[in-house]
């Protein structure tokens, strides 16, 4: 199993956009970025990752899990990117802020820290367990809706 991080404006999706889908889950599209679009490439079913606000808010709001791999984005015109299907697994009990992950030195090599800005990036198993721990979230939550 691999893990994520999923970056979304929460003015366009959020968090609680994502929750209201329950078991349907949603599509993540709208990535124009070949190496975001890379990494979902890569991504199998049961694949987790944090479901990232960020803009003003910058923090994890919680888990999800994947539940369809990658596919053409019905969004894309030119059809050189893709997306998955994501679905809620878990609210964060505290939603950890870019600024928190910044200043823990067991985080340092994050690529949150390091590239902020890519929408879809890995997460390691080590920081997943962690960050999970951090936010109040049971790091092998499963899919409530299965």
């Amino acid at each position: 199993m691999a893990y994520w991080l999923f970056k979304s404006e929460p003015n366009t999706w959020g968090w609680q956009d994502q929750l209201d889908r329950k078991g349907k889950g949603e599509h993540w599209d709208g990535v124009r970025n070949f190496l975001a679009n890379k990494h979902m490439k890569t991504m199998k079913l049961g694949d987790k990752g944090f479901f990232y606000h960020s803009v003003n808010e910058k923090r994890i709001m919680g888990t999800v899990e994947v539940i369809k791999e990658h596919y053409p984005d019905h969004t894309d015109p030119k059809g050189r990117f893709g997306m998955v299907d994501i679905v809620a697994l878990e609210t964060a009990a505290h939603h950890i802020t870019l600024a928190e992950i910044k200043a823990d030195p067991k985080l340092e090599n994050m690529v949150l820290v390091n590239n902020s800005r890519l929408s879809v990036q890995p997460v390691t198993a080590q920081e997943w367990k962690y960050v999970c721990k951090l936010a109040g979230l049971n790091p092998n939550a499963e899919n409530p809706y299965r």
